[in-house]
């Protein structure tokens, strides 16, 4: 099947015995996986110290891999971003790799994006989607294998009523679309911590999709707040949210939920706020281009999002 390069750009990997069950459901598969000499490195609460992530990921790059795949996420690619080897990840992405993650893997994306234009994979990680005692999602496991097999040329959605009760444009006859959109985003506390530095892509007239994992959610909306006072969330096309989870309300919140919160985003933006996209940290999720232009459109209650 694939040649995968498993590395670990983040932190430690801890969970042993789900590494080893995750790789041999990968092998099981018909993949070769290749793991890197330090993956399973420990520095602090990182996979090695910075000059040993540094190297993995420079091996990652010359692994001529058709998959490059985290482990996990976690935190510690931020700090990398200034020494990142960007002219050898985007000629492995010219050759032929894909580069797939998600969570932290966010400030890679983003900083190949913004420094290079090199477009990677939002998309599972090792231990996050395979390291699971039962079998890992159905749905997951088809998008990569159509990455694998590069048949993949698009992924599809339904939008909750509350999408059309909001947007009544989404419900017309001749349906919505936004075409040729840089597709663009990730975790969303990683995406702003980058906001103001040259690590952050500029992107107008794009399909911003984001998630995140652990946060309440009035902290995600201090974060969107952000991006709309940074003139960043008017100037997409649309902004697509992902799955927001693992986190715990309080009886201090007296009714303020997600759903308000997205209400609220709502009153904020012009642009349409499509919600349900299967992605995050949750078992079900599609594979996304990140970094390059696609083709959304809105048909009834179902989005559908194609790319080349």
């Amino acid at each position: 099947m694939a040649h995968i390069y498993l590395y670990s750009p983040s932190s430690a990997v801890r969970d042993k015995t789900g590494f080893r069950r995750a790789l041999k459901r990968l092998q099981a598969m018909g993949h070769e996986v290749e793991v890197d000499p330090d993956a399973l490195s420990s520095h602090q609460r990182f996979a090695g110290d910075d000059d040993t992530r540094l190297a993995a990921i420079a091996r990652a790059a010359a692994s001529g891999a058709q998959i490059v795949l985290t482990t996990r996420g976690g935190y510690g690619l931020t700090r990398l971003l200034p020494r990142l080897p960007y002219d050898a990840i985007q000629r492995s992405v010219e050759q032929g790799s894909a580069w797939v993650g998600l969570s932290d893997f966010t400030a890679l994306q983003a900083a190949v994006q913004a420094l290079r234009g090199t477009p990677t994979w939002a998309g599972p990680a090792l231990l996050e989607d395979w390291a699971c005692e039962q079998a890992p999602d159905e749905i997951m496991q088809a998008c990569f294998d159509d990455l694998v097999t590069g048949v993949g040329e698009g992924t599809g959605w339904r939008l909750p009523a509350a999408d059309f009760r909001a947007h009544p444009e989404l419900a017309s006859e001749a349906g919505w679309a936004a075409e040729g959109a840089m597709l663009w985003g990730g975790n969303l506390t990683v995406l702003c911590s980058l906001v103001g530095s040259p690590f952050f892509p500029v992107v107008a007239g794009g399909i911003l999709f984001l998630e995140d994992v652990g946060e309440h959610p009035y902290r995600i909306e201090r974060m969107l707040t952000q991006l709309l006072h940074a003139g960043v969330l008017e100037a997409q096309r649309a902004l697509v949210l992902g799955s927001f989870t693992r986190y715990q309300l309080t009886p201090h919140d007296k009714g303020f939920n997600l759903r308000r919160m997205v209400e609220w985003l709502r009153t904020q933006v012009k642009v349409p706020v499509l919600t349900g996209l299967p992605f995050g940290h949750v078992p079900t999720k599609v594979l996304l281009p990140v970094g390059r232009p696609v083709d959304l459109y809105v048909q009834g209650r179902e989005a559908l999002m194609f790319w080349e």
